[in-house]
């Protein structure tokens, strides 16, 4: 079946495709059903601040938990995306033109939610000049100005054949830069075709050199086919780039139309990539079936800021 907005389909060249076995989630891979009352209230502001989030735009299994402790990862630059990814739920399109209050917006709902810690993620904007960077400077200098304290995690698109746009963001100061490699480069073509594995390694190593404090990230999936030999590659890539942060999660089908879940990994071998990546370099590991990007990220964030100071005195 293929969802459809305004009579659109959601994922229009994705709707030919033939449909694809969706494999019984197993048991380790369960979640409650939103609906509590800090739920509703963080709806009810999202809403009220005409915003977008990457937990009801991708499907994200860890709304309820996330929502019921006022924590929703804000996607800015609306609800159209301009790459197809095989994996992603979120709307593909021709994107509308950039909210000018979105900014604003977003710092006013970071104030009512009360956050410490704050994720803001976008949708690809390949139709504008820097990408949508100066959007994000934006957005980063009105939280700052707003809730000066609110730590700020960015996860961003790639930017690709975007010179100068990086720069531009890194210069707005996030505590943390983000940008999710996915998956494993051989899974490149038919998972993330409009992105270049090693354009994204060389980005994460860019915001190291333009600033060497700023704590970068990424992220990947894993059951969509991928070796576990190609995954302890793309660590040491990582750590090539001086990557700091990991996070490893169960890739979950969307839709019969997107890519198919190719195996369930066990917790355990989750577990194993913990310390795998730990031995690599990495001052923070997040791995098990349900991590994704901004799962506990304000928890996370402590840690990552206590590892780093750990690392320095031992030194």
């Amino acid at each position: 079946m293929v969802t459809l907005i305004d009579n659109r389909p959601r994922h229009p060249e994705k709707a030919h495709r033939p449909d694809t076995e969706m494999l019984r989630k197993p048991d380790w891979i369960r979640v409650r059903a939103p609906g509590s009352q800090v739920y509703r209230e963080t709806q009810q502001i999202v809403r009220d601040n005409n915003l977008v989030t990457v937990c009801e735009e991708a499907g994200c299994p860890n709304i309820g938990e996330c929502w019921s402790k006022k924590h929703a990862t804000m996607m800015i630059m609306g609800e159209i995306c301009t790459r197809a990814c095989a994996f992603c739920n979120v709307r593909t399109g021709l994107p509308t033109a950039l909210d000018p209050n979105e900014p604003e917006n977003v710092a006013n709902a970071v104030e009512k939610l009360g956050l410490n810690h704050v994720v803001i993620t976008s949708v690809d904007r390949d139709d504008l000049p820097d990408g949508g960077a100066e959007h994000f400077a934006k957005v980063i200098r009105a939280i700052r100005g707003r809730t000066p304290t609110t730590t700020i995690e960015i996860l961003t698109p790639d930017f690709l054949r975007k010179d100068g746009a990086l720069e531009i963001v890194v210069a707005a100061k996030p505590d943390v830069f983000n940008h999710n490699l996915e998956t494993v480069p051989s899974n490149y073509l038919k998972v993330r075709p409009g992105a270049r594995y090693f354009h994204s390694i060389r980005l994460l190593q860019r915001v190291k050199e333009l600033d060497p404090t700023m704590f970068t990230k990424s992220g990947i999936m894993v059951g969509l086919g991928e070796e576990r030999n190609e995954v302890l590659a793309l660590m040491d890539d990582l750590r090539s780039a001086d990557v700091d942060f990991l996070t490893i999660g169960q890739y979950l089908q969307p839709t019969k139309k997107h890519h198919p879940v190719i195996g369930f990994v066990t917790p355990d071998e989750f577990k194993s990539y913990v310390t795998i990546a730990q031995t690599k370099g990495f001052l923070l590991v997040s791995s098990s079936p349900l991590t994704r990007s901004s799962h506990h990220a304000g928890e996370d964030f402590a840690r990552l800021r206590a590892a780093r100071l750990a690392r320095h005195a031992a030194a």
